[in-house]
């Protein structure tokens, strides 16, 4: 049986609450999934949050996949691919002991769906800071998840980033040309090169993960109303306006630079199926003001199908009643889709 392998993330942020109540309220969601952690980190939550939850630990994903296959719903089934691992964690105190037992459940779970012997990979939030601290060198998931793609053994011929990140909620999909970095580098960061890239890659995964036969692209200006014919900026004229004209001639069915104050209103969004941001702000504040809480975070252009959740780790709402699990359960949801669409014939 090939699972959803999920990762806990930061083990004193929210991560642990959210699969623990994600469980709770539909064991069903689980019947084909692994958490990637050890059982350590949930079961001391779950005693925090005096929840009464069954949790397995396994060294070995193919012995957990095989738990989960025999008896779906009756447990969380732990994969816990660190040699000891589980130490102690005091909840809202992220601490760099764990650091390295984070970094490396992610990456064995990647390393898992790189060699086909898990479907998917669902991410919690992570802190980055208190990986940095520790030798990660890393902006976030979506990098280091790309690094492990270009340097594995199956890995890409041109040894490429080939990554665009994008957020998908039920009101909007938003793709990003630039993630992070501070708004003063991002004009310097825009090519006809790079533009063209994520037009390509977010057109033949919408086809090939999504099961949209042909996706319409919405291209965001970056300067307001979209430079207005240069007064305001010549990145609209000299980069995004000659990359999606090159995508069109591709076949890409793409649109802009168009203006954002406008792009995200009820009545121009739904004529898109991805809308194609410049940079992280520009794109995620209206998604998250539509759908927080209920968005899912994409990588796209990877080899594999990764999904993840909208929020960080929320270190200050560890423990609440009122923490909720909609996020992940959404990404565990899109991820599922997403393999079945993968898995149908090319039409």
């Amino acid at each position: 049986m090939t699972v959803i392998v999920i990762t806990a993330g930061e083990p004193a942020g929210i991560g642990p609450d959210c699969i623990l109540r994600a469980y709770a309220d539909c064991p069903e969601d689980f019947k084909a999934s692994v958490i990637a952690a050890p059982s350590r980190w949930l079961q001391q939550r779950a005693d925090q949050m005096h929840m009464t939850v069954p949790i397995r630990e396994f060294c070995q994903l193919a012995d957990a996949a095989e738990a989960v296959s025999l008896a779906p719903e009756e447990a969380l089934y732990c994969w816990n691919p660190i040699a000891g691992g589980g130490e102690a964690v005091v909840a809202g105190t992220p601490s760099e002991q764990t650091a390295s037992e984070v970094v490396g459940c992610i990456e064995a779970a990647a390393k898992a769906c790189l060699a086909n012997e898990a479907a998917a990979l669902v991410t919690g939030p992570i802190e980055k800071a208190v990986l940095r601290r520790t030798g990660f060198n890393f902006p976030g998931h979506t990098e280091f998840l790309d690094y492990l793609a270009m340097t594995s053994e199956t890995a890409r011929a041109d040894k490429k980033s080939n990554f665009v990140m994008m957020l998908a909620s039920e009101h909007v999909r938003v793709a990003l040309l630039t993630t992070h970095m501070a708004i003063r580098d991002v004009p310097d960061a825009l090519s006809i090169e790079e533009t063209l890239k994520c037009l390509r890659i977010v057109d033949l995964d919408l086809r090939n993960q999504f099961g949209i036969k042909e996706p319409r692209l919405a291209l965001c200006g970056l300067n307001p109303h979209a430079g207005e014919q240069g007064h305001f900026g010549r990145e609209e004229i000299d980069i995004l306006s000659p990359a999606a004209m090159q995508a069109q001639s591709e076949g890409i069915d793409v649109v802009g630079p168009l203006p954002a104050d406008t792009i995200f209103s009820a009545s121009v969004r739904q004529h898109y199926d991805a809308i194609v941001c410049c940079y992280h702000d520009q794109g995620l504040i209206p998604l998250k003001a539509l759908s927080f809480g209920e968005a899912v975070n994409v990588t796209l252009g990877l080899p594999f199908i990764r999904t993840s959740v909208d929020h960080g780790t929320a270190l200050d709402r560890v423990g609440a009643d009122d923490v909720s699990c909609s996020s992940l359960q959404a990404a565990m949801a899109m991820a599922c889709q997403m393999c079945e669409a993968s898995a149908r014939p090319s039409r």
